[in-house]
């Protein structure tokens, strides 16, 4: 994994892999395109006075990362076969960030149709599964570990201030269509971007029911550049992901024209070059919402 295995994927297949973990005899799994490294267990240092779900701290390579015991962190009791532990290590939002595990045991190549979207009947966990994946006679539970480290640290989501600093707005007849699976994020980018002018936003949980509505929409006669101005896009998302729609709006010659800027978790210098692969207008790293109203700005008209 250290050397993250060259990114197999190509751009827009609506397929991913994903490292599948244990805590304790569950089974649970993190995007490949987070992961950067798995280690063997380094000597963690405490920090007094940190969050519950937080072991303390450790050096790697010059920089300094926090370790969220992941088993605190679901409820689940602490390893019994410590020797088996370890440590991944993650980066999303901008930040890196230590998972401790209590084994890592293989990686799945799986299509984004795939993984299901969780009932309210067994979500549990404080909403904490984006997803669940049958595979092979068992069940992989897909989790959302932005919302983990915003649980800890909520500086580190979406602030609306952001916003407020770009200073007063006028509200915008244009609409906008985003694609954004996680309903917290749903409410703050509709709160944020409501702040921000923007005030007709129709949101769509996955790529797949967005594209449906945009090629609902040409299927009418009606030309898209009337109806819609802007997409926004998530990239992790059940059914289809952000790079996908993306890539089929990009091939639909009466969606082509339009702007799709997306808004994720993943936009690092290692992985912008596959939102170029496959079209995006531009690519904004979560939670810098300040600079998505920018870029809204600048390329609708």
């Amino acid at each position: 994994m250290n050397e993250r295995r060259e990114i197999l994927l190509e751009s827009g297949t609506n397929e991913l892999e994903i490292v599948e973990f244990l805590i304790g005899d569950n089974q649970f799994a993190i995007n490949v395109m987070k992961v950067r490294e798995i280690l063997n267990p380094v000597p963690i240092t405490k920090v007094p006075h940190s969050h519950p779900n937080i072991e303390g701290i450790i050096e790697l390579r010059g920089e300094v990362l926090p370790i969220i015991d992941m088993a605190k962190a679901l409820g689940f009791p602490p390893s019994d076969n410590p020797q088996q532990d370890k440590f991944i290590v993650a980066e999303f939002n901008q930040q890196k960030v230590v998972f401790h595990v209590h084994n890592v045991t293989r990686i799945h190549r799986i299509s984004w149709k795939q993984i299901e979207k969780p009932s309210q009947m067994y979500q549990g966990l404080d909403g904490q599964i984006i997803g669940v994946v049958k595979l092979e006679g068992k069940m992989i539970l897909l989790l959302d570990f932005e919302k983990m480290v915003v649980d800890i640290n909520p500086e580190t989501g979406i602030n609306v201030q952001q916003v407020k600093k770009l200073g007063k707005r006028e509200r915008s007849d244009k609409k906008i269509v985003v694609a954004e699976d996680s309903p917290l994020l749903r409410k703050l980018l509709h709160d944020t971007l409501a702040e921000a002018g923007y005030v007709f936003v129709e949101f769509f949980e996955n790529g797949e029911d967005a594209l449906r509505y945009l090629q609902s929409i040409t299927k009418e006669g009606k030309p898209i550049e009337q109806e819609v101005q802007l997409v926004i896009t998530d990239i992790e998302m059940p059914q289809m992901d952000g790079h996908h729609l993306t890539r089929r709006i990009r091939e639909d010659e009466q969606l082509n024209k339009l702007p799709v800027v997306i808004f994720s978790s993943l936009i690092t210098d290692d992985l912008r070059h596959k939102g170029d692969q496959v079209g995006a207008t531009a690519q904004v790293s979560k939670p810098e919402i300040g600079e998505l109203v920018k870029i809204i700005d600048k390329h609708i008209l």
